[in-house]
């Protein structure tokens, strides 16, 4: 149970799985309950996790596992996952019942199809409201309101009810407690509010650089809003932040649905300029932007990978924080803009970070190939005698002047299983009379094969293919878009 929806309270579940047993004559010897988790990963649900530790390890004293519908045991964004935990316990002996549901899990076809769109269903759901979440919150953000994170230094968050009217403030770790209640951002103490403004002055006006900056605020004996001493990359996160400048800047990083944390291009930010009241004057503020932009232009780029590489062999590794920390050195945000990415510039002085960056370039190099996969469905529908039209704009083709289609390429991903996988995304907004989904062959440099897929037989935005997917899906599958009957 992820909310106190009352539906789905822990209460509530174990008296309708109680019911249900009774009414089978089934004895209930354990029970194991997440109160609070997301049931989107099995990250955090140690009670899930323990149940399985369970079966495997063969100390399970029990021989059915009673769930009250097939969403609890998980809205898992792989519906593979829910179905391999299942197999895991059938595996073992142990039969898995739904207590709620309109079907018995008896392995019939008819349960199968039923359960697998459940489960369906139950990842859409997480999907769907993620969506809504997400547009709420662009809207709350462009209406000038805080979301999440601390206030910062020199800065503190003020509860705010419906039409506006202050009803207090919020210390660190505090949440608003009414749904219709908001948080801005205001100005902090006087204090704080004055080393801010001397903090920017000393950058600017007096040239003087973080760590110096740093060094003397400790001299003072003052402390950041978290109580440590300053240092280089916190005096810089400072200059650098538009809060400062009263601007609701939002969705620089996201993380969705439980997957990795993303570092979102300026275009993808959401912001209101002149949200707050600002603690530092606009002029002085873009001044800072200049300074520290400027910085970076002075070097050219073998420069700057210089003293990356420097960095890298006094350290070992790198980071956005070990580079903003380093004196003299260029912050993270400079290496961002001019080399696009932190990866792309780890990758330029040989450094490898322990996480998999490279799809990244695989989905930059998919980008420009895109428009000669285009291109090349365009000569080919030609030369087969169609006529086709091109949307500059979508790059919707209407072919014959009877119907649409758009292309798409699905980058093939290995599991380490060392199973490849295929994530098509369905652009529902087109509504395309067929979208041909181009499977990328391993490494991604050409294409495997081809899927056309017709709207009136797809609804969900995404699909997932595996090497070989039935012939629910692999009857719209093809070696090539040549002219043969058989094939597009």
């Amino acid at each position: 149970m992820s909310t106190d929806h009352q539906r789905y309270s822990t209460e509530n579940q174990a008296d309708a799985i109680r019911r249900y047993a009774q009414q089978r004559g089934i004895e209930i010897v354990r029970t194991y309950a997440d109160h609070g988790k997301s049931g989107l990963s099995i990250a955090g649900r140690d009670a899930l996790r323990r149940l399985l530790d369970d079966v495997r390890s063969g100390r399970a004293d029990f021989t059915t596992i009673l769930v009250y519908d097939v969403s609890r045991w998980g809205r898992f964004q792989d519906a593979d996952e829910s179905a391999y935990h299942e197999y895991v316990c059938k595996r073992a002996g142990i039969t898995v019942q739904y207590c709620t549901e309109q079907f018995e899990n008896d392995g019939s076809p008819a349960s199968d199809i039923i359960k697998n769109v459940k489960r369906v269903m139950s990842k859409e759901y997480s999907r769907e409201l993620s969506t809504k979440v997400f547009a709420g919150q662009c809207r709350l953000i462009e209406l000038g309101f805080r979301q999440g994170g601390p206030a910062g230094y020199g800065l503190r968050r003020r509860l705010v009810d419906g039409a506006g009217a202050a009803k207090g403030e919020l210390a660190r770790g505090e949440q608003k407690s009414i749904h219709t209640d908001r948080v801005v951002l205001v100005p902090g103490p006087l204090a704080e509010v004055e080393t801010v403004r001397w903090m920017y002055r000393a950058f600017v006006e007096e040239g003087r650089p973080e760590r110096e900056i740093a060094a003397m605020l400790n001299g003072r004996g003052l402390r950041t809003d978290l109580g440590r001493p300053w240092t280089r990359g916190a005096v810089h996160q400072v200059l650098i932040n538009e809060k400062y400048a009263g601007d609701n800047v939002w969705n620089r990083v996201s993380c969705k649905l439980h997957g990795k944390r993303v570092r979102n291009g300026r275009e993808m930010w959401v912001r209101r300029d002149g949200a707050f009241e600002p603690v530092v004057d606009r002029l002085l503020f873009d001044a800072a932007q200049v300074i520290i932009r400027e910085r970076s232009r002075r070097l050219s780029d073998d420069e700057m990978l210089e003293v990356l590489r420097r960095i890298l062999a006094h350290h070992g590794h790198l980071s956005g924080l070990i580079i903003d920390e380093v004196e003299d050195a260029l912050s993270s945000s400079a290496y961002r803009h001019r080399f696009g990415s932190l990866p792309r510039a780890y990758q330029m002085v040989g450094f490898a970070p322990d996480r998999d960056y490279r799809y990244i370039e695989v989905n930059r190099a998919l980008r420009a190939t895109y428009p000669e996969v285009i291109a090349a469905a365009i000569d080919g529908i030609r030369r087969a005698g169609g006529e086709v039209e091109q949307d500059p704009a979508t790059d919707l083709l209407t072919i014959n002047g009877e119907f649409t289609a758009s292309i798409v390429l699905a980058r093939c991903q290995e599991t380490l299983s060392r199973v490849l996988r295929w994530h098509v995304r369905l652009d529902l907004g087109l509504a395309p009379d067929i979208t041909v989904a181009v499977r990328m062959a391993p490494g991604n440099q050409e294409a495997l094969d081809y899927y056309l897929l017709p709207r009136l037989d797809l609804s969900l935005p995404r699909l997932r293919l595996r090497e070989h997917n039935g012939i629910t899906l692999d009857a719209y599958r093809f070696d090539g878009l040549g002219s043969k009957p058989n094939q597009f």
